[in-house]
C-alpha cells in the first residue's frame, strides 16, 4: 500500500514540476498576437476564396492590421463596403475600386465554330490544352469542358450545353477571379461593371489573320479597325489583329457594335442603334439624263427639216427631210408659179405644231429657220 502512495506522489510531484516549467517556458517565448486580427477576421465574407491573394481570410486580416497602407489590398467579396468597414475599425484609409465581373471573352459557339476533330480524352481544359490547340480550327477558343465552372465557388458560372461556352451570372459573380485563372486559354477577364449588367466589349481572343479566323470561326475579330475609327473616345485599340476595348475609356456609345462586321463586339444590356438609312443613289439618275439629251437633240433636229419642206398656201402637208434637196429644182423648172408664203412667215406655224415642247427646242428650231431663210431667197431670182 505504502509503495502505491509513493508511486502516486510522485508523479503528482512530476506533473506539477513539469507544468510550472512549461508555463515559464510558454510565457519566454509566446508570440503576442493583435487582437483586432480576430475582429477583422470575422468583418470578413468568410469564403476563403483567394480572391484577394491570400490563402483565406485569416491571411487577409493579419495583413490588413499589420500593414499602414492597405490600398493595395482588397476584398473583391466583401466589396468596397467591407473594406470601408475594416478601415474605419482600423483607422486607416480604405481603398476604393470600383466592382469588376467575369467576362468570357469568346462567341465561337457551335453553329460559328464547327468542329474539325472529337476529343476523347479526360474532360478538363487544363488536360486538353496540354496535348493540342483544341477541337476546332481556332486555336484561341473555349475548349468547353468547364475548368471554370468547378473552380468558381459561388456558382456564378454554369455550361450552356446550347452553345458549348460558360455564361457568367453578374449577379452572383464577385469577381474572385479563381475562374480567371483556371481558364487556359485565357478567355475570362475582370472588367468594369456597369449600372443594370451593362457591357461592351470584344468578345475574341483570337490573334491569328483575318482569314486564318474567318476560315476558322465566323464570330472572331479581323482586326479590320472599323471600330476603332468610329470610337469618339480613343477606347479602342488594335493589336496583333485584334481590337480590345478599354473599359477605363469606353462610354457605352455603340457605335463601334454597328461597324463591326463579324459581330465579334458584344452588346449586353442594352439595344443596339438603329442604323443610318441608306441614301438614294445618285448614278441611277445619270443614265436617265443621258437618254433624254439625244432625245431632245432630235427634237431640234424635226423642226429644221419640216422648215425645209415650207408648206404651200392651202397648207399641204409637210414633205419629209428628202424634199429639202429637190426644193431648189423645182423653184427653177417652175418660175411662172406664183410666188409662196415666205419661210420666216411658215416658220412660226410649224413650230406651233412641231415644238411646243420647251423653250430649248424652239430656239433650236429659230435657229435652224435663219439658216434656211438665206437659202430659199437666193433661189428665187435665179429662177427669174
Amino acid at each position: 500500500m505504502e509503495v502505491l502512495l509513493y508511486t502516486i506522489l510522485t508523479l503528482c510531484a512530476l506533473g506539477v514540476l513539469s507544468a510550472v516549467i512549461l508555463y515559464f517556458v510558454a510565457q519566454k517565448f509566446k508570440v503576442e498576437e493583435d487582437p483586432r486580427i480576430d475582429e477583422v477576421e470575422k468583418m470578413l465574407p468568410g469564403a476563403n476564396c483567394g480572391g484577394c491573394g491570400f490563402a483565406g481570410c485569416r491571411g487577409m486580416a493579419d495583413a490588413l492590421v499589420k500593414q499602414d497602407d492597405i490600398s493595395a489590398l482588397f476584398c473583391p467579396v466583401g466589396g468596397g463596403d467591407c473594406m470601408k468597414a475594416v478601415a474605419a475599425y482600423l483607422g486607416k484609409s480604405a481603398p476604393e475600386k470600383e466592382p469588376q465581373v467575369a467576362t468570357v471573352r469568346c462567341s465561337g459557339t457551335c453553329d460559328k465554330r464547327p468542329r474539325t476533330n472529337e476529343y476523347n480524352g479526360a474532360k478538363s481544359c487544363a488536360v486538353a490544352s496540354s496535348l493540342y490547340i483544341g477541337q476546332t480550327g481556332c486555336a484561341f477558343g473555349c475548349f468547353g469542358f468547364g475548368d471554370c465552372v468547378v473552380s468558381c465557388a459561388f456558382d456564378a458560372i454554369r455550361m450552356n450545353p446550347a452553345t458549348g461556352l460558360p455564361e457568367v451570372d453578374p449577379d452572383k459573380c464577385t469577381a474572385c477571379g479563381a475562374c480567371v485563372k483556371a481558364c487556359p486559354k485565357m478567355i475570362i477577364e475582370l472588367r468594369k461593371k456597369w449600372p443594370k449588367n451593362r457591357a461592351v466589349y470584344v468578345s475574341c481572343v483570337s490573334k491569328d489573320k483575318g482569314a486564318v479566323v474567318m476560315k476558322a470561326c465566323k464570330a472572331g475579330c479581323i482586326g479590320c479597325g472599323k471600330c476603332q475609327k468610329v470610337c469618339a473616345f480613343g477606347a479602342i485599340t488594335i493589336e496583333n489583329n485584334l481590337a480590345y476595348i478599354d473599359p477605363q475609356k469606353c462610354k457605352l456609345c455603340r457605335k463601334c457594335v454597328n461597324e463591326c462586321p463579324t459581330g465579334a463586339i458584344v452588346l449586353a444590356g442594352m439595344d443596339p442603334l438603329p442604323k443610318a438609312p441608306k441614301a438614294p443613289a445618285a448614278p441611277k439618275a445619270a443614265p436617265a439624263a443621258a437618254k433624254e439629251a439625244p432625245a431632245a437633240a432630235q427634237a431640234a433636229r424635226t423642226p429644221k427639216s419640216a422648215d425645209a419642206a415650207p408648206a404651200d398656201a392651202k397648207g399641204t402637208a409637210p414633205v419629209p427631210e428628202a424634199a429639202p434637196k429637190a426644193a431648189p429644182a423645182a423653184a427653177e423648172s417652175a418660175p411662172s408659179v406664183a410666188p409662196k408664203a415666205p419661210v420666216s412667215e411658215a416658220v412660226p406655224a410649224v413650230e406651233k405644231e412641231v415644238a411646243p415642247a420647251s423653250p430649248a427646242v424652239q430656239e433650236a428650231a429659230a435657229t435652224g429657220n435663219a439658216a434656211e431663210a438665206p437659202k430659199t431667197g437666193g433661189a428665187a431670182p435665179e429662177a427669174e
